[in-house]
Order: structure tokens, then sequence, then C-alpha cells
């Protein structure tokens, strides 16, 4: 396992504190910004088989993106209610951002994208539905698909409660047919990076196909910049009393890599019962992207036009963490 300069394995801080998941996600603790990463929607993998600390130990010393096991079982109920109670977490914007974020963002969406016109949205990834929610009640027809069966649930149940009229899909986004008659399809807060390559192209063309001859999608990328500092990170460790790996105590070691021919980031994570020894291994895969191989991809896929922003337009965030791309067909 990679060690920082010391040669030791540094300790993280409690999972209360830095969530092991998000690429480039900042959060503040007692007036300290600390980095912290977001467990991955689609691509975060795990191996089934029954590991012990030996295989930590005997394990390969570079990991190879996508080829750390399977993808991880999003349909096992306990995990996927774990990852809800972090989505709607005020404290972080680990798993999704805090309300008061997400209401900018759907302001500038609803005022400069659709231009106040009620429209057919889409959202890929759309976690509990609070994006789609919030834009429904503009007067927009939203539709919204997730892999996690605990989202949802919540976002249907939340639909019936506030008469939103949104439609939610529980599915995989690599095999769904996403249909068509859109204005806009939204794919935001780095998921896009999470495919493979071929999976991510393949997206792109049905979105493409499920857009109106004028519509957009709207794209939020990890930046390239943000994805090789992940893949570089120091490795670490921390205990928990039970959090997102588990209800009951466990202690997380993590290990990243860059991989410059691929040009994506691997974080290796083992998790250790503390109870049984048992190990779990699992990894996230982020694949990063230059802004010229984002015009090449889209023009490929069948976009006519692609504009790039910084940041949400209007938002102060000089973090360089995130690119937004808006893609006319």
């Amino acid at each position: 396992m990679s060690t920082p300069s010391n040669g030791r394995l540094s300790r993280r801080q409690p999972e209360s504190i830095i969530y092991p998941w998000k690429p480039g996600l900042r959060a503040q603790h007692n007036n300290n910004f600390q980095s912290y990463k977001r467990y991955n929607y689609l691509q975060c993998q795990v191996k089934r088989e029954k590991m012990n600390l030996s295989d930590i130990v005997n394990r390969s010393e570079k990991a190879i993106p996508w080829r750390e096991g399977e993808k991880i079982p999003w349909d096992e109920p306990a995990f996927s209610q774990r990852m809800l109670r972090e989505h709607l977490s005020q404290e972080h914007d680990a798993a999704s951002r805090r309300f008061e974020i997400i209401d900018q963002h759907v302001n500038w969406i609803h005022h400069a994208l659709l231009k106040e016109q009620p429209s057919r949205l889409l959202d890929l990834g759309c976690g509990p539905g609070f994006y789609v929610s919030r834009l429904a009640k503009l007067g927009h027809s939203c539709t919204g698909v997730d892999f996690s069966p605990a989202s949802i649930e919540y976002a249907k149940k939340q639909n019936e409660v506030q008469h939103t009229g949104c439609t939610f899909i529980q599915h995989d986004l690599r095999s769904l047919d996403f249909g068509s008659g859109y204005d806009l399809v939204m794919l935001i807060y780095g998921e896009f990076n999470t495919f493979r390559k071929p999976d991510a192209r393949n997206i792109l063309i049905k979105t493409h196909e499920a857009l109106k001859p004028d519509g957009r999608l709207l794209i939020e990328l990890n930046s390239y910049s943000c994805l090789h500092g992940f893949g570089l990170a120091a490795s670490g460790w921390h205990a928990s009393q039970g959090g997102l790996f588990s209800d009951h105590p466990y202690l997380l070691m993590e290990e990243s890599f860059w991989n410059e021919e691929m040009k994506a980031a691997t974080r290796r994570m083992f998790v250790i019962d503390a109870a049984s020894g048992d190990v779990q291994q699992m990894a996230d895969n982020h694949q990063a992207y230059s802004e010229d191989d984002l015009r090449i991809l889209t023009r490929e896929c069948g976009f006519s036009r692609v504009e790039f922003h910084a940041n949400w337009p209007g938002l102060c965030d000089d973090s360089g963490d995130y690119l937004l791309m808006v893609c006319e067909k």
C-alpha cells in the first residue's frame, strides 16, 4: 500500500467528518476545510468472495481501473438505506448537495436553460429526486432515474406527498432506454466520470436520441486536474462505529492510483469488520477528460455545439474541481 512521505499509513478523521468518496469535494469542520470523497453511484465495485487480512498483505501493488471486482449490489437494502441517509444530511455535500445549493442550481436551470418555459426533463442519477421535485413545482414535467432502490422509494413517497407529478425509475443507466421527446437531460455531480469510456459514449448517444431537435444535455463533470489529484492522494485509514459501509464497527483502509495510460483514477478500499476480521474489497473509478476530449466525444455522439462553464453560473467556487458542460443537439 502506498504511503505518505513519512512512510506510514495516515489515520484519517472519523467518518462523521471525512467521507471516503467524492473527488474534489470539500467539507467544513470547525472552520477548517478538509477533503473527503464520495462513494460513487454506479461504478463502485466490490469483490464478493470471502477475504481476510492476508489478502490485503498479498494484494497487487497497482490497481487497474475497473478491474477491482464486480459492480456493487445497489439493490442490497441495508447499503441503499445507509446511502439515503447521506443524501438527506444537510451537514455536508457528500452524497447530494445541501438544499440551499440545489435551490440555486434549480433557479439557474429554470431561468437560463429552460427560459421559464414548461419543459420535459430527464434527470439521470437523480438520487432522492431533489432537483426534479423542485423543477416540477416550477411547471416542468420531470422523470428521474437512479440505481438505488432506497433513493427511488424515497423520491416516489415524496412525489405522492407533494403531488409534483414526477416519474421515478429504478434502473441502470447503461441498459435503460431513455425514451424521447425531452427538452433537457441532466447528468450532474461527476456521475459521468464514473463510467467506462464505452459506457459513457453509449449514454451520450442514447441521450442525443432522447432529446428533441433543439434539446440540450447538462453534464457536470469532475475536472481533469481534480481526478489526477484524486488518483495521487495518500493512503489512509479510519475506524467507524458504524457508517456507510456497515451498521457495525469497522476499519476502512484506502489507497489511490492514477493510471496515466487510461487517464483514470482508482481508489481501492478494504472494509474490515471489527468483530470477525472479515474483509470486503471495494474500488471506485473515475475517467478523466480534458475539454478537447469532451468536444471530440460529444461531436462524435451527434451534438452540434458544446459550451463549458468553470462552475454553475452565478455561484462562487474557485476550486476547479468541477466542469459544467451544456451540449446542444
